[in-house]
C-alpha cells in the first residue's frame, strides 16, 4: 500500500522547508519533526549501519539548514529534495568508507621476499664468474660487441656506428661470438 502526503502536509512541508531557508529556527524543527524518521530510513539503508546513519543523518539536517534556500518548489517537492539530500550525503559516506576499509594485521597477506636466497645468490655469482670467464675467452670485437649491445643496450646499429663498420659486420661478430660463448657455457657447465 503507497502512502501519499495530502496536499495540505505537502503545503505545510513546502512552506517549513522556505521559512528555514530564512533562518527560521522553529520551521527548522518542524522540517526536522516530518522528515526525521523518512531521512533516517533513507540514511540507513544506505549506511547500514545505525551509528552511521545517525552521523550521516546529522549531516544532512546541516546541509538542509545552510541550503534550503536554494530549494525551488516548482522544480522537486519538498519531501524529494529532502530525500535526495540524504541519499546524496549516505552516498558519500559509503563511497569515503569503501577507500578507509582496513582489517586486522592477523588478515594481512605474507609479504614475500624478492630479495634471492643465499643459495641462488651463490649460483648467480658463479654463473656470473662463468660468463666473465669465458667472454674472456673471445677475440676483443666480439666481446665488445656483446657486451655493448647487450649489457649497455644499444642496438647492433649503434653499435655499428660506434665501431664505425657495416651493420653486417657487427652481426656477424655478435652471431659469431654468441655462438663461441655458448660453447663455452656448455663445455663449463
Amino acid at each position: 500500500m503507497v502512502r501519499t502526503a495530502s496536499p495540505d502536509a505537502r503545503a505545510h512541508l513546502a512552506a517549513m522547508l522556505i521559512a528555514t531557508g530564512s533562518e527560521d529556527r522553529a520551521a527548522f524543527r518542524e522540517v526536522y519533526r516530518l522528515t526525521s524518521a523518512k531521512l533516517f530510513g533513507i540514511c540507513l539503508r544506505i549506511c547500514g549501519d545505525r551509528s552511521a546513519a545517525e552521523d550521516v543523518l546529522h549531516d544532512v539536517y546541516l546541509t538542509i539548514w545552510r541550503r534550503a534556500g536554494a530549494w525551488e518548489p516548482g522544480r522537486a517537492s519538498p519531501i524529494t529534495w529532502l530525500a535526495t539530500v540524504a541519499r546524496n550525503r549516505a552516498i558519500d559516506w559509503r563511497r569515503a568508507q569503501a577507500s578507509r576499509q582496513t582489517r586486522p594485521i592477523a588478515e594481512a597477506p605474507d609479504i614475500p621476499d624478492s630479495a634471492p636466497d643465499a643459495e641462488a645468490m651463490l649460483v648467480a655469482d658463479g654463473e656470473r664468474h662463468r660468463l666473465v670467464d669465458c667472454l674472456g675467452e673471445l677475440e676483443d670485437r666480439s666481446r665488445a660487441a656483446i657486451r655493448t649491445a647487450f649489457f649497455d643496450g644499444l642496438t647492433y646499429a649503434e653499435v655499428a656506428e660506434r665501431a664505425a663498420v657495416p651493420l653486417g659486420t657487427v652481426k656477424s661478430w655478435i652471431r659469431r661470438g654468441l655462438a663461441r660463448l655458448k660453447e663455452c657455457l656448455d663445455r663449463d657447465g
